[in-house]
């Protein structure tokens, strides 16, 4: 698969500057705490500088990601809207929805929502503190949205399990690829220039959680431990066959005052009746598609510090992850190392990162990189973005 070269497109600074004259006002209307509700619109505009190892024409400053949330809250109901537009070689070729869900407050500790949104799989939506995410997220692990149903509950006042059922995924939207125009990681349609043709559908998902938080006399410690498990039906469109895919995780999440670890592991496996490639199934995200092992150990490990109101900048969080997909038998395994440190002051924020990727499609790799990989050579990018948040 060859990935696009981000072309310059617009002056983002200028851009951002204009944004913030012209929407640094509040908006929303309504009142949250009533039947009625609160109806508020928010989002950010962001540019980016990347400095690749394996390429010499990406250093220059590009439009990168606009993102626009219309959130909904009452007494009773919520609800949120997320659709964001990307570019690559002009502003918005490839866009999508990400959430379009909602919810019913059953009372203070039971909750409904229905629609496209997160699944309740690993510690939880993002599993790091980073920007740019790590390893499982192609691997559709992390930050997937689907369409279903889910329900939230609150026992002994500390700890949260989540049920849900999500019978389709979450669809393909604007863009170039055949059926990869997606937020999240999913099985999909192949493009046509892909040697691998079998078509998978993922349906009937069936994803359920439970974080348990620790409890100590020091306010300023916090834990917690959990666990979740995903059983779906993996529809095989080319010999109307059906497989399964399962998978498991277990987390921990610790806290001292600013100090916070986040540590994630689990397995899964996935069964494609494919008697020619019963390895490999083709999934996509982002417009393009990519080869996927079908059996592997993922783990991501995350570290970070926030600095508080230093001087007239506001917060300053440095942070580092480690994220890996070792894949079952002779394949090599992926990983993807980030240290960085994002900036934010009022409507502004700025992150710097350092990127290390090893058999990783985004990071110097190809669309096999998540089966067999490709030269195991480990490659860099040096990632720095701004935004404007409103």
């Amino acid at each position: 698969m060859q990935y696009r070269k981000l072309k310059f497109s617009l002056s983002c600074l200028g851009f951002l500057s204009l944004c913030q004259v012209g929407y640094s006002a509040d908006l929303s209307i309504g009142d949250a705490k009533s039947v009625e509700g609160e109806l508020k619109l928010s989002g950010f505009l962001r540019a980016k500088y990347e400095d690749k190892s394996w390429s010499k024409n990406d250093q220059k400053l590009t439009f990168d990601v606009a993102k626009i949330n219309i959130d909904y809250q009452s007494s009773l109901m919520f609800g949120r809207i997320e659709y964001r537009c990307y570019q690559y070689d002009k502003l918005c070729d490839f866009s999508a929805l990400v959430d379009g869900y909602l919810g019913y407050k059953i009372n203070e500790t039971n909750k409904v929502t229905v629609g496209l949104q997160n699944m309740p799989f690993g510690p939880g939506r993002f599993w790091e503190s980073n920007n740019y995410g790590g390893i499982v997220t192609q691997v559709g692990l992390e930050d997937v949205h689907n369409v279903g149903i889910n329900y939230r509950t609150n026992l002994f006042s500390n700890t949260d399990v989540d049920l849900g059922f999500f019978p389709i995924d979450g669809g393909d939207y604007h863009g170039k690829s055949v059926d990869s125009a997606r937020y999240s990681s999913n099985f999909v349609k192949p493009d046509p220039s892909s040697e691998i043709q079998t078509y998978l559908k993922e349906e009937n998902m069936w994803v359920a959680r439970v974080n348990h938080k620790l409890k100590f006399d020091d306010p300023d410690l916090s834990a917690s431990l959990g666990g979740s498990y995903w059983f779906s039906d993996i529809k095989n469109k080319t010999n109307n066959e059906t497989g399964r895919h399962k998978a498991w995780a277990l987390f921990s999440q610790l806290g001292y005052q600013n100090f916070q670890v986040t540590l994630t592991g689990g397995h899964h496996k996935i069964d494609n009746k494919d008697p020619l490639n019963p390895n490999v199934s083709v999934a996509g995200s982002f417009d393009y598609y990519n080869y996927l092992a079908n059996e592997g150990n993922f783990y991501t490990a995350d570290i970070s510090y926030t600095f508080k109101d230093v001087g007239k900048i506001g917060k300053i969080t440095p942070y580092a992850m480690y994220s890996a997909y070792d894949k079952t038998g002779s394949y090599k395994t992926s990983t993807r190392n980030i240290i960085g440190v994002s900036v934010d002051h009022k409507n502004l924020g700025f992150t710097t990162e350092y990127i290390m990727g090893k058999n990783d499609l985004l990071i110097g790799g190809n669309e096999y990189s998540l089966v067999q990989g490709n030269d195991n050579k480990t490659q860099h990018l040096l990632k720095m973005t701004v935004a404007y948040s409103f």
